[in-house]
């Protein structure tokens, strides 16, 4: 199985930590130029400043994915640059904060709706645009096992991850023909500061629920990097619209 993105570009937004980071590490050890995408442009700054010390070429670019200006800008930016774009991680993300449906406030919907959700739109819709132009490439975006089923006093974030998955279906349906593909990974218990917040920062609740991962623990983000090369490279070239469960076993139960 081929993993080599020599001479590719490769995306990642929500750059700056968790899986995000270990997935443009990932590309960069495997050949890629890479984009690190976050808000946090200190951190994605200094992060790629560390690739291109150990011999890979990337890049740092600061953008709120729920700006859509922004994100038009960063892809623009990314394929001046660095010439096409081959692949792209759409991993910007965010939490709900915890309450009941009735008790939720409209501006939290909107924040977690505006990331999770209208953020990777706008994402696929600039990086779709590049990508009919060449008339190939790979984007998969992060939904999660929450887009499987419901979780209590996290609505916005279970809404926003099921209208991920859709998202991905339905474009994967429209640009397949024109040589991209379109998937997405749902990612279980991973060892991540999300998923600490879905517990408000419990430490002994998030260990309490790793004990009852059927695989013993919470998954590394390395583990969904790798998830997500694979989705990228041509031995997933038939795989297309596919939400691809990486959870050490949780949804089996």
């Amino acid at each position: 199985m081929n993993l080599s993105f020599e001479n590719k570009v490769a995306l990642v937004t929500g750059a700056a930590a968790g899986m995000g980071l270990a997935t443009a590490r990932a590309f960069a050890q495997a050949g890629a130029a890479v984009v690190l995408a976050d808000f946090k442009e200190e951190v994605v700054r200094a992060e790629a400043q560390k690739l291109t010390a150990a011999g890979c070429k990337a890049m740092a670019i600061r953008c709120d994915v729920s700006d859509d200006a922004q994100v038009a800008a960063m892809v623009d930016r990314a394929v001046a640059e660095l010439g096409r774009l081959d692949a792209a991680f759409n991993n910007a993300g965010v939490m709900a904060h915890i309450a009941p449906t009735a008790d939720s406030s409209r501006e939290d919907w909107d924040r977690v709706i505006g990331i999770n959700l209208r953020g990777v739109w706008s994402c696929m819709k600039h990086e779709l645009r590049y990508m009919q132009r060449q008339g190939s490439g790979a984007i998969v975006n992060n939904a999660s096992v929450g887009a499987l089923t419901g979780n209590p006093g996290i609505g916005s974030y279970i809404a926003s991850k099921h209208g991920v998955v859709g998202l991905t279906r339905t474009a994967a349906l429209e640009y397949i023909k024109q040589g991209i593909r379109v998937n997405a990974v749902n990612p279980g218990l991973i060892d991540t500061q999300v998923a600490r917040d879905v517990v408000d920062g419990n430490e002994k609740a998030y260990e309490e629920i790793a004990k009852h991962v059927p695989i013993g623990r919470a998954g590394r983000p390395e583990e969904i990097a790798s998830a997500v090369l694979w989705l990228c490279s041509p031995g997933a070239s038939y795989v297309v619209g596919h939400a691809l469960t990486v959870d050490g076993g949780m949804t089996v139960v």
